[in-house]
């Protein structure tokens, strides 16, 4: 096909690394890759976009822009819809599904928008083909996009199907997981690269269901995080299977073993197991070694220091810190006591105090970068960070906080940190 307009959608926050992915994957620059309000857009090709759907960790979906205009009506959407050239991209045997976003969108409903968008797809099909797809809901073959700003109009087909954070591993999970796409957010903030020249392993001590060790085993081992699941593209016109299994087939070649080892443990031993099947079905079982114990106990998984990663435990999951044997019901209690940011550990010390504690202790040399809502965590902890980046967890700003540990209090290391990754704040 000719040069596409794309446009890869992420979390806040996460754009410039967005950018820097694409770049890596396309070698796209200049005009050809421009960063936007929460994501990317690039002028790229069919095949790019097919591997941007393989190999995007950070990307929520990857849209085809097909076409754009100002609006101040429900019959200006009808008229932009309507320009498309649906038969290209699908059949009228086939169902779609619209959806519409906005951003401080005049019209009243857009449930309406969405209406008058699938009117014009249907009427262009029966005036072409003299007959209409159907509309489904639930699983649809076709996903059209509308999205509004105050006075532009934008229409994009989505080539992913299912958010690009569902990789095909994760059946075993816990009640609030990480999402793997701000997991690879939290990754590259760090700026750590197993396949650089002095490269560290990593370590999160709080994995849950082991979204971040997956991720990191993953990167170590080059292999594309959508090699084990289905994407829309493949029910769209242009897709061609040879194109596609080759692409594949060069992705699954070039799938190393781990320079660096990768560590997790968790408090929850159910969680662990958890994390011990994920990582199974994810492929990377061999590249992770996980353990069950207590964060606040857990010593240095290995001799070297390396990169500790986490987000953090609160509400339910601080409260069954070290609680063997408690009921369930007591647990409950003393996170409603206590609330998501001021949970405490069953002894009433607080577990971030603790935490912090122990590092200063055990872990001499290590970087620790801690994802967290609460602002005020580091003075909570009596660490000064070096570093902190801005994440969004869904509609929660969060920030990635850095602290370089060592023995004692580090209260007086300096804020400024010159080797971090470029997209901090």
């Amino acid at each position: 096909m000719n040069t596409l307009q794309l446009f890869l959608p992420c979390a806040a926050g996460v754009e410039g690394f967005l950018a820097d992915e694409v770049h890596a994957l396309t070698g796209l620059t200049g005009q050809d890759l421009l960063v936007g309000r929460a994501g990317v857009l690039l002028r790229s090709s069919w095949r790019d976009a097919l591997r941007l759907n393989l190999h995007s960790r950070l990307a929520q979906r990857v849209l085809v822009q097909l076409a754009e205009r100002p609006y101040r009506s429900e019959d200006d959407i009808y008229a932009l819809a309507a320009s498309v050239a649906w038969e290209i991209w699908f059949t009228p045997r086939q169902s779609f599904k619209v959806e519409v976003t906005a951003q401080h969108s005049p019209l009243k409903s857009l449930n309406f928008a969405a209406l008058r968008v699938k009117d014009a797809v249907a009427d262009r099909f029966r005036a072409k083909a003299g007959s209409r797809p159907d509309v489904e809901t639930r699983w649809p073959d076709v996903r059209v996009h509308l999205h509004l700003t105050r006075e532009q109009a934008t229409v994009y087909i989505d080539t992913s199907g299912e958010p690009l954070f569902k990789r095909g591993w994760r059946e075993d999970k816990g009640d609030a997981p990480l999402k793997e796409t701000l997991a690879a957010a939290m990754i590259a903030a760090t700026g750590w690269n197993p396949h650089g020249d002095t490269p560290l392993p990593l370590y999160d001590p709080c994995c849950g269901s082991g979204t971040v060790v997956i991720e990191a085993a993953q990167i170590a081992c080059r292999m594309a995080p959508g090699l084990r699941r289905r994407f829309a593209f493949e029910r769209l016109l242009p897709y061609q299977s040879h194109v596609w299994s080759a692409i594949k087939e060069e992705a699954a070649n070039a799938v190393v073993a781990p320079p660096v080892p990768i560590f997790g443990s968790d408090v929850s031993h159910r969680m662990v197991d958890f994390a011990q099947r994920n990582a199974e079905r994810a492929g990377v079982a061999a590249a992770v070694q996980l353990r069950g114990g207590d964060a606040l106990q857990r010593m240095p998984p290995c001799e070297l220091p390396g990169v500790m990663l986490l987000n953090p435990p609160y509400g339910e999951r601080i409260a069954a810190a070290g609680s063997h044997g408690r009921k369930a019901g007591e647990r409950m209690a003393q996170v409603q006591r206590a609330g998501r940011e001021s949970a405490q550990t069953e002894d009433g010390v607080d577990f971030f105090a603790q935490l912090a504690a122990h590092w200063k202790k055990n872990y001499a040399g290590w970087q620790a970068w801690l994802l967290t809502p609460d602002l005020k965590l580091p003075s909570k902890m009596r660490l000064k960070e070096s570093r902190r980046v801005p994440l969004w967890n869904g509609p929660i700003e969060c920030r990635m906080f850095r602290f370089d540990l060592v023995a004692g209090s580090v209260r007086t290391r300096p804020a400024a940190d010159t080797a971090g990754p470029s997209h901090a704040a």
